[in-house]
């Protein structure tokens, strides 16, 4: 295992965090994990070329939860509507200003735990393999969801294909809610946002309010395939097609987010003007902590597992088949 690891590599992929590189057994297909940063994705390649925008960098992942690469969202996904919620016989009021949740533009929580709280452990590494560990037990972590339990991610890389599993199980008493997603922050290689044609495997947009939280009604997909463009794009969507497939591609160049299981919901995060679109798996709706909508619970005993997979392609069609 100690191969795989980059203790040394001053990259700005890794910012000088140790990672983990898993190849494909072709070499087509490199992908890059921080075990000490949420477990993030940092970086993704296929044929030499970058799939995936890596913003501020994993430092400022880490640190400041500015989202970039392939992260978990942890023990929510997207907005809650505030900071209280009620869940599972369980009342929690998140603290404030003490650095352990990001917060979006308008100050409402995101994105579940600070990364930096998130401290994996590596159980199993192979040159196209990965699994790791994370025990939600601290004093820290129940502050903001008090439900004890263990994460299990298992990532494999095949030519032009990235799997990432996810399975969640209760190690107390209590049933868990299930409201995890990940944020892919996907890009087009050498083409322009211009020409990257979308497409959606959603047949219902679900509608949001001023603070973009959903409002329980939802409407038909009126356009599944369209040209991005100047599109300003943060919505979510249900009535996921088989094997949700969401899609980007420009010329003879494509990445395609595949929802294999356990993922009935799904956020398209674009901003306009920026080069890259997210197609983000999600367990259950933005603010379904606060809503219960499409919220699950996991007995003892019992366990949740959700996977995903990114296909990447080149001059040739998709990889991975």
């Amino acid at each position: 295992m100690s191969s795989l690891i980059n203790h040394a590599d001053p990259a700005p992929a890794t910012d000088r965090l140790d990672s983990i590189t898993l190849r494909s057994v072709d070499g087509s297909t490199v992908a890059e994990f921080v075990p000490r940063a949420n477990m993030v994705c940092s970086s993704l390649r296929y044929l030499g070329a970058e799939y995936l925008h890596q913003g501020a960098g994993v430092q400022a992942y880490a640190k400041d939860g500015m989202t970039m690469g392939i992260p978990l969202l942890h023990p929510w996904a997207n907005r809650l509507a505030g900071f209280h919620y009620r869940v599972a016989g369980e009342e929690v009021a998140l603290p404030r200003g003490e650095n352990l949740i990001p917060l979006d533009d308008v100050g409402l929580p995101i994105h579940g735990a600070m990364p930096a709280l998130m401290r994996w452990e590596v159980a199993r590494a192979s040159h196209t393999s990965l699994t790791g560990r994370l025990h939600w037990a601290s004093a820290e972590l129940l502050r903001l969801f008090p439900f004890p339990h263990q994460l299990t991610v298992e990532a494999s890389l095949e030519s032009g294909a990235l799997t990432i599993a996810t399975t969640l199980a209760p190690i107390g008493h209590k049933s868990v809610p299930v409201s995890f997603g990940y944020h892919p922050y996907l890009r087009v290689p050498d083409e322009a946002r211009s020409r990257w044609d979308v497409t959606l495997g959603a047949r219902q947009r679900l509608l949001l309010d001023d603070a973009m939280i959903p409002t329980g009604g939802r409407e038909p997909v009126s356009q599944q395939r369209f040209t991005l463009a100047d599109h300003n794009l943060d919505d979510g969507f249900d009535a996921l097609e088989t094997l949700g497939s969401f899609e980007a591609a420009a010329g003879n160049v494509a990445v395609n987010v595949q929802f294999l299981g356990g993922y009935a919901y799904a956020q398209v995060y674009a901003p306009a003007h920026r080069n890259f679109i997210c197609f983000e798996p999600m367990t259950a709706p933005t603010n379904a902590l606060v809503s219960g909508d499409g919220l699950s619970l996991v007995a003892p005993g019992q366990q949740y597992r959700a996977a995903f997979r990114v296909l990447l392609s080149s001059v040739g069609g998709l990889g991975g088949n």
